[in-house]
Order: structure tokens, then sequence, then C-alpha cells
């Protein structure tokens, strides 16, 4: 098809007279003053731009599209501009670039660097890295973290994060026992753990489990301080 085409336009139409070129063809006036001013093509293929305008969210977000992409911190309630070319978003602030990410047709893409310094901390926090503290600190913790785990651990993420903190405050001895005490009670979460730590009962020994007394058709003579023979 494309051999048909540069055939037809140098052997046909090209050698075709025109009004509109005061009689001449379109092959000589190439020739005579198209062909110098031609020039080689760019060393990229062309490719469309979009451009978009947004504010940055208070989690250092902003939207393009129908995804959202993180910003350095330091510019939130800043507008921004982001250019998606091809599958890179850059996103630029007063004429710099600012941010890049891989494009997104939904949901985030996030750099845990654009975050404050604290919240980089506490976003590096993982499941993982808590186990791993709580093995410094003692079997008590390791149970803790072991059993806030083991179910929706995204969802307790926040609460183990809580009881692995403590340490800074309690130290890692009080801590473990206080975990080790919480378990004795049925109830590991974060506020039975720091209610320990802060009342100070953490090395209090488990209460004695309270055994019922039989009821009294099964209690015998004895139980009732009679004399049967009499």
């Amino acid at each position: 098809m494309q051999a048909e085409a540069i055939r037809w336009s140098t052997q046909v139409y090209g050698v075709h007279k025109h009004r509109g070129l005061d009689g001449q063809t379109p092959a000589s006036v190439f020739a005579a003053i198209e062909r110098d001013a031609l020039m080689a093509l760019p060393p990229r293929v062309f490719e469309s731009v979009i451009y978009s305008i947004g504010r940055v969210a208070a989690d250092c977000h902003v939207k393009s599209g129908k995804a959202l992409y993180s910003v350095p911190w330091r510019l939130i309630g800043q507008q921004v501009t982001a250019r998606t070319a091809g599958d890179v978003v850059q996103i630029f602030h007063s004429g710099t670039v600012v941010a890049t990410h891989v494009l997104h047709l939904a949901g985030r893409s996030t750099n845990v660097e654009h975050y404050p310094p604290h919240k980089i901390a506490h976003t590096l926090r993982t499941v993982t890295w808590c186990r791993t503290q709580a093995e410094q600190i003692g079997p008590g913790a390791v149970a803790v973290v072991a059993e806030l785990s083991t179910v929706n651990a995204i969802h307790r993420l926040r609460a183990i994060q809580g009881i692995i903190r403590l340490r800074e405050k309690y130290g890692d001895r009080r801590l473990d026992a206080a975990c080790t005490r919480a378990l004795q009670v049925g109830d590991p979460g974060y506020r039975t753990v720091k209610g320990i730590l802060v009342a100070g009962t953490e090395a209090d020994h488990a209460s004695p489990a309270v055994v019922p007394p039989p009821p009294a058709m099964l209690r015998g003579p004895d139980a009732f301080d009679t004399d049967l023979t009499a």
C-alpha cells in the first residue's frame, strides 16, 4: 500500500498541472521550493501531553486524572501542575519538577519520602518491623504482637505500634512484664498494656482461679456439720 501511494504521488498526482500552482506540477514546486525547507524528523516520536492543575491536600497528594500522586509535604496547600506524557507523570511547582511518578489509572502513587520526617517513621513501622522490635523487648511482647497480628493485622497496626512505642517511656523490662500480665488477664490490647504500666501492676501475679463449690446435693454430710448417726 505504501509503494502504491508513493507511485500515485510521484507519477500521477505529482505530474498533474494545477491552476493553483500557476500551471506548475506539485513535483516541480517541491523540487524548486519545498525540498530545501524540509527539516529532519525529531529523534523521539511525538507524544500527546495532558496537563492538569491541582492543590496539594493535607495528605501530601494531588489529583491528576483519577489517581492521586504524592508531592513533598512542604507543598501542602500549594497549587501545582501535573504533566502526563506516556506512562510518566511529573508534578511541577513554580516551573520546577518536584515529583515524578509512573502513571496510574486509579488509586494512589506514594513516595514515603514526601511525608514529614515523623510520618515517614510511622509509615515504615510495619507489622514485620514491630515483630522485630518485640523480639528485642521480650517473650511477653512477642506473644502480644503475635496475638494482635493474627487477624486483621493492618487494622490493628496502630495498636501494635503503640505498644512497641511504650518502651520509650517504660523500658523493655516493664513493658515485657506488662504484656505478659495483659495476656494473663485475657486482654492484650494497647489500653490494657498501658493501663497496667500506669498502675504499676505489671509485676503482680495472676490471681488464682476460683473453683466454685459443688452443688449442695453433691457435697455430702461433712459440708453441713451434721451427725446423721445420732
